[in-house]
């Protein structure tokens, strides 16, 4: 604050002496806690307008990718309303989010338009994206299979949102982890909490997968990129950037199965080295 004072009262210098200086600097005293007031409203009301259009497309999109492959089970549905109490969804919210997923089941519905409106809105939110496709992957992989139409629509959505295939396939790995998608869901091999199931078929593949690494990769780059995705991915940390508390379990799930991941692969390593 002191730096801008200083500057209101050189401009003030410049224009009118001594007396400017002081007039600019008083100015500068007095409109600055109004203008961070005003940057604060603004800021705020971004972020829950990304918030209401994260909800709307997310339950929108989650009813197009659930018929992709023709119909929408009974597991994709408990995958829906396991989100609903995730969000802490009630009422007027919960009524509106299901109005949003049939919306989606609708012949007529527009994927690329419904995925370019969100995306406008999460421009300058990142994280919400990441969650987004978090959720379509989740609700496909509930009922424990993914067809190519499927992961063809998968595909599609992470690139509107300008996400990258080793982005969708890290969050795949990841998703099968815990077959019942959400920790409302039911649990697969290894179980929607992030437990880990020694004999999932592939779970060692897809632990490397998870923390983006090779399988040859040293003890140090295993680490490494653990603790890189654990930095990135922490819910406090996402909430000093913005993330609401409602959709902080989203965050939690996903740091429980990276260290799900990690915990596997330390184990058929017999330890990691630090």
């Amino acid at each position: 604050m002191q730096f801008f004072i200083l500057v209101g009262g050189l401009i003030g210098l410049a224009v009118n002496g001594w007396r400017g200086a002081l007039i600019g600097g008083l100015l500068v005293w007095a409109l600055l806690p109004l203008l961070g007031r005003l940057l604060l409203r603004t800021a705020v009301k971004k972020i829950t307008a990304v918030q209401a259009q994260f909800l709307d497309s997310t339950f929108a999109v989650m009813g197009a990718v659930c018929k992709a492959d023709g119909h929408v089970s009974e597991n994709e549905i408990r995958v829906a309303e396991a989100l609903f109490d995730q969000l802490r969804l009630n009422g007027e919210a919960r009524d509106a989010a299901k109005r949003a997923f049939n919306r989606g089941k609708s012949a007529d519905f527009d994927l690329d338009a419904e995925l370019a409106r969100f995306a406008a809105a999460s421009r300058a939110q990142p994280m919400f994206r990441q969650m987004f496709l978090q959720v379509q992957v989740s609700a496909i992989i509930a009922d424990g299979q993914m067809h190519a139409a499927e992961h063809a629509m998968l595909a599609r959505i992470a690139r509107a949102l300008g996400l990258s295939d080793r982005d969708l396939a890290m969050l795949e790995a990841m998703m099968r982890s815990g077959a019942g998608g959400f920790s409302g869901g039911s649990a697969g091999a290894g179980g929607g909490s992030g437990g880990v199931g020694r004999d999932a078929p592939g779970a060692l593949e897809d632990a490397y997968q998870v923390l983006g690494v090779a399988a040859s990769a040293s003890d140090g780059e295993i680490k490494r990129a653990y603790r890189k995705l654990m930095s990135e991915n922490h819910p406090d940390k996402l909430a000093a950037k913005g993330l609401p508390e409602s959709m902080r379990a989203l965050a939690e799930e996903k740091t429980r199965r990276i260290t799900a991941a990690y915990q596997r692969i330390e184990r058929a390593r017999g330890g990691i080295k630090s």
